[in-house]
């Protein structure tokens, strides 16, 4: 019989419906039964494209001997990180605080109070390297619970209060300048890996913040020094296999130092930030491998992560069937290729004489790379990326019997800020790009998260959301509504979704991002009333006046601890979106109130971003907006030949405003029409004079500030 996780929208969660372990969701009701029944909470958090989670569920969380324990001696939790980042934040601090490191899956041991007395990760089934048995854990736990309760309970008052204590950075109150960029700039190049790109050494994550960052130095400064390492880490990424050069996408990063080898997970996050980081460099070097590395990002997630409807699914699982047929998931099954089998695909499709041009062209061997086979690359071959039509022709046969494999899993919940994320990336290199598709797209999936992410006039009970509050994550369901279970949820059905969580400051500041991006990509005013609405959200719920940005808005129930927004890890913090939101909306709508806001989170963090630089990436544009002032760029009428050249550059530090007028002082005077409209290009309070030739407005948005 199903447990408690059958019904949540969580795929991850409804992954363990059926284990013989009593699961509960995070919720009063869990903890209250706890307290009821005097038993500790266990609480195991992980995501749905998590291997050694899976690993974990197989080995322990499956088996009736162990669920037994569990059941008798704890109440078990369950938490998608995904969907509660906050549960999640508060208790890896623990893990982190405890034992010295952290990761997924995550074990804690709480008091029916929810304070962590005992902390891990992974734990196997058997002793294994020093670590013990799963069942050994539960079991001392068990009798330290009985019979030194006291120990236990000292133990998580003195956790409890070392979280109180340390959440966040305090705020300095200074206010960073020129200074802190040029030394963040300096810090992640002594980081960076001159031979492979990227920053030390193996595992490598992208870190596409700090290489936007170093674009930015270098449209400002011409660095030499920062555009070389952009393009190298750009280059060695897309001839990597953790660019999946057969379906577009990048997995979420490489276990070794070229870049060869991933961890087969695709993560729409990663995706939206890496479309971004190759548009921008596109922008700026006017290289089409750039451009084309961006396509197939776009292509991989309208055709792989998209619902029906235009929400974009979360993430690709490492794990599938291999193609031989077994019963039992192996990580990469779905990507890597023997010689043998790219034959065969290829004289299926026609295309036989072609097998060895391809085989070399992918780096397809016989002794393989990964465990016995391949994964496609280009590392012989790095920056050549442009394919011949005879291996373009050879990519899409191989594409098509690849498709016939059993897939990994999808986790097809949709979430609000990642979704952002990708609007708003979407946005940007569609009209960079000249692709209005994209920003069609982009539209398309702005509009499903305002009328499936928001709150109507109901609200949403269950998380307590008046009208109006932003929701977290959305679920499709199946055509009698209720939640479907599979890798194909909700597609073509005619069920409603369902949404809930309430959202948190990272999913208002991604919206604050995504709705400024289209403004400045479609010139519809509804975009900017969007951003207003959201920044109001954001202020109110979620930011003090020293700068202090929470995870949690202040309708949300109550943690262990409160967690704040600091750094930028995976995905920009809610304070980093919240700073750059702030001051390019300050900039449009010229109501001081938002510039001054993001000032504020500057000062409580700024100090700390140039001795953290590889932290701070995407707050790094906040502080360049700052400390060298944006440029106002607004034009009027109807020219779509002004609008280009402003979209094809790259300018972070210019807003742009088009099409349809705004209220405010950036539009006073500026109501030209049709033909006779024209560019201006206001700095520091000074305005240039209007400009009507598109070759002119190229040379003053090129000019030094």
């Amino acid at each position: 019989m199903p447990n408690r996780l059958a019904d949540q929208t969580s795929p991850y969660l409804r992954q363990h419906a059926d284990n013989p372990v009593d699961w509960w969701p995070w919720g009063d009701e869990a903890f209250a039964l706890a307290r009821e029944t005097d038993r500790p909470v266990l609480l195991s958090v992980g995501y749905s494209s998590c291997h050694w989670c899976h690993v974990m569920a197989h080995e322990s969380f499956e088996d009736p001997a162990v669920a037994a324990l569990v059941n008798d001696w704890f109440v078990p939790i369950k938490v998608d990180r995904e969907e509660r980042p906050d549960v999640d934040a508060v208790y890896m601090e623990a893990t982190q605080a405890m034992t010295g490191h952290g990761g997924w899956p995550m074990t804690v041991f709480a008091d029916p109070d929810g304070r962590p007395f005992f902390c891990g990760t992974y734990f196997p089934p058997d002793p294994r390297h020093g670590q013990p048995a799963f069942t050994q854990v539960l079991q001392a736990v068990h009798e330290a619970w009985a019979g030194r309760r006291d120990e236990l309970l000292e133990q998580a008052e003195r956790l409890t209060e070392s979280l109180r204590r340390g959440v966040g950075v305090p705020p300095e109150g200074a206010s960073p300048g020129t200074a802190e960029l040029d030394e963040a700039t300096m810090g992640l190049l002594a980081a960076f890996d001159a031979d492979w790109g990227g920053f030390g050494r193996a595992p490598k994550f992208p870190q596409t913040m700090s290489l936007d960052h170093l674009l930015r130095q270098h449209a400002r400064s011409g660095s030499a020094a920062a555009i070389g390492a952009v393009v190298t880490s750009l280059d060695a990424m897309a001839a990597g296999g953790i660019h999946d050069h057969l379906g577009g996408g990048f997995s979420r990063y490489s276990v070794d130092r070229q870049w060869l080898v991933p961890h087969f997970e695709k993560m729409l996050y990663d995706n939206a930030l890496l479309l971004r980081v190759y548009a921008h460099a596109a922008q700026v070097t006017g290289e089409q491998r750039f451009a084309d590395v961006a396509a197939a990002i776009v292509d991989y997630v309208l055709r792989d992560l998209s619902h029906p409807d235009g929400g974009r699914y979360s993430a690709e699982d490492a794990d599938s069937l291999p193609s031989a047929g077994s019963d039992h998931a192996e990580e990469g099954a779905f990507y890597v290729w023997t010689p043998t089998q790219v034959a065969e695909a290829l004289d299926a499709a026609g295309l036989g004489e072609r097998t060895e041009a391809t085989l070399e062209w992918y780096g397809i061997t016989a002794g393989g790379n990964f465990e016995g086979a391949s994964i496609p690359n280009r590392l012989h071959a790095r920056g050549d990326l442009a394919r011949p039509d005879e291996i373009e022709a050879a990519r899409i046969a191989l594409l098509a019997a690849r498709s016939e494999r059993p897939r990994p899993g999808l986790d097809d919940k949709v979430l609000t800020e990642w979704n952002a994320l990708f609007v708003a990336a979407l946005a940007e290199a569609g009209a960079a790009l000249g692709r209005a598709d994209w920003v069609a797209e982009a539209v398309r999936t702005a509009e499903f998260l305002c009328r499936e992410l928001r709150a109507g006039a109901e609200g949403a009970p269950e998380d307590g959301a008046g009208p109006g509050r932003w929701l977290r994550s959305w679920q499709a369901g199946g055509r009698d509504g209720s939640l479907e279970d599979g890798g194909e949820a909700g597609a073509g059905t005619d069920g409603a979704g369902r949404a809930r969580h309430l959202a948190y400051a990272a999913d208002h500041g991604a919206l604050l991002d995504a709705f400024l991006s289209l403004s400045e990509a479609t010139g519809e005013r509804r975009w900017l009333d969007e951003a207003v609405a959201v920044a109001d959200a954001l202020d109110t719920l979620f930011v003090d006046d020293d700068g202090t940005v929470w995870s949690t808005g202040t309708d949300a129930p109550d943690l262990l601890v409160r967690p704040r927004e600091v750094m930028d890890n995976a995905t920009p913090s809610g304070a980093s979106l919240a700073a750059t939101g702030f001051l390019r909306l300050g900039a449009l709508t010229g109501d001081p109130r938002w510039s001054e806001r993001g000032a504020a989170i500057l000062r409580a963090l700024g100090a700390v971003v140039a001795r953290h630089p590889l932290g701070f990436g995407n707050l790094l544009w906040a502080l360049q907006m700052e400390a060298y002032g944006l440029t106002e760029l607004v034009i009027s009428g109807d020219r779509p030949d002004l609008v280009a050249v402003a979209h094809r550059a790259f300018r972070p530090i210019t807003v742009l405003s088009w099409g349809e007028p705004l209220d405010g002082p950036l539009w006073e005077g500026r109501h030209d029409s049709g033909a006779d409209g024209r560019a201006y290009v206001c700095r520091d309070h000074t305005c240039e004079a209007p400009i009507s030739d598109p070759a002119a407005l190229a040379d003053a948005l090129r000019a030094p500030r």
